[in-house]
């Protein structure tokens, strides 16, 4: 019996995510500034000799599955990525137990669906001894999810996971290219002082925002792209004030880049997260924005650092939470789990 374990980063995004959703890419350039955080998504897979039987056990949708053959892989939305991801490794002269949990709820904004995709990927290609790299696990990734599924979304989820830390990521027809940011130190231990993740409440389903989203980008809605191109301007000189340690105008900007995302689409916000953002405004903090596609999750704050404690209080009095914290440098890792560890 093998066991193989691997885990990816979740990611906070800053600006400029809708820009690698296509066909906007293609056409205009996309780019995002966004970081890992210390939240995981984890995969674990026991193999055996058997006939192609999968045991699947997800903690995050309180689910247990046992599939016989891969013709029982049918998309119908109960652990349709997994299943996507089983067709692209399965063995027929193996057993396989996955087990799956995330360090966060699904649905909330944080990239967890594409995160744990990246991790099963760099799971099985580990365990079946399939050397790629960094970039050919976050492209089969995507693929997996976007292609081979077919749900909507871009590009950002799996890239960030894959190669984890802080990066400016820009997206064109045919290449994504990673670019690893160096920040002062000091710089990061500031900004990881002043940011603060605020969980709504709320779940979404943020195939239905992207899917209006890019419809109305595709009818040429001016509105729509005026955003887009917005929030990517937004995103190349949040990457300016991060790697001169302008933090305050980082905040500011974050305020710019979140009324952007608002006219991408109807359903990027609602009254009760306008609400929380505007408590939040008026408790201290300078700016903020949702962390996903929108309609619910996780919104990310920057707070003036006097203030700070005044904003979580403002959260937990709107209903939020306030959640802890840092920065993870590292993607996407798997590992073999050795007999005396089991």
């Amino acid at each position: 019996m093998d066991i193989f374990r691997a885990k990816a980063p979740l990611r906070i995004s800053f600006a400029g995510g809708g820009t690698d959703v296509s066909p906007y890419p293609e056409e205009r350039g996309g780019a995002v500034l966004n970081c890992t955080i210390d939240k995981f998504a984890y995969a674990t897979l026991t193999s055996r000799p058997g006939k192609g039987r999968v045991h699947v056990q997800s903690l995050d949708f309180d689910v247990s599955v046992d599939y016989r053959t891969p013709q029982e892989y049918v998309y119908n939305g109960e652990l349709d990525l997994v299943k996507a991801t089983l067709r692209q490794f399965h063995r027929p002269d193996v057993d396989w137990e996955v087990f799956l949990h995330s360090d966060a709820p699904p649905r909330t904004g944080l990239g967890s669906s594409s995160t744990m995709v990246v991790a099963l990927v760099a799971l099985f290609t580990r365990y079946l001894k399939i050397p790629l790299t960094t970039y050919e696990v976050a492209e089969l990734a995507y693929r997996i999810e976007r292609v081979d599924l077919g749900d909507p979304g871009g590009r950002q989820d799996q890239y960030a996971a894959a190669f984890g830390g802080f990066n400016f990521i820009e997206f064109q027809a045919g290449s994504t290219v990673v670019n690893p940011l160096r920040i002062d130190p000091e710089v990061l231990n500031e900004l990881e002082y002043r940011l603060m993740l605020c969980y709504t409440g709320l779940t979404r389903f943020s195939g239905d925002i992207i899917e209006r989203q890019t419809r109305s980008y595709t009818d040429r809605n001016r509105d729509t792209v005026d955003a887009l191109d917005e929030t990517k301007r937004l995103a190349l000189s949040m990457k300016k004030e991060l790697l001169t340690g302008n933090l305050d105008e980082l905040g500011h900007l974050l305020h710019e880049g979140w009324e952007a995302k608002k006219r991408f689409t109807r359903g990027i916000t609602n009254p009760k997260i306008d609400r929380f953002y505007a408590r939040a405004r008026a408790a201290g903090a300078l700016g903020g924005k949702l962390t996903g596609a929108g309609g619910g999750g996780y919104l990310l704050l920057f707070c003036d650092f006097k203030r700070r404690q005044e904003v979580a209080k403002t959260i937990r009095a709107s209903g939020g939470q306030a959640i802890e914290f840092a920065f993870s440098p590292e993607g996407v890792q798997s590992w073999a789990v050795r007999p005396g560890a089991r």
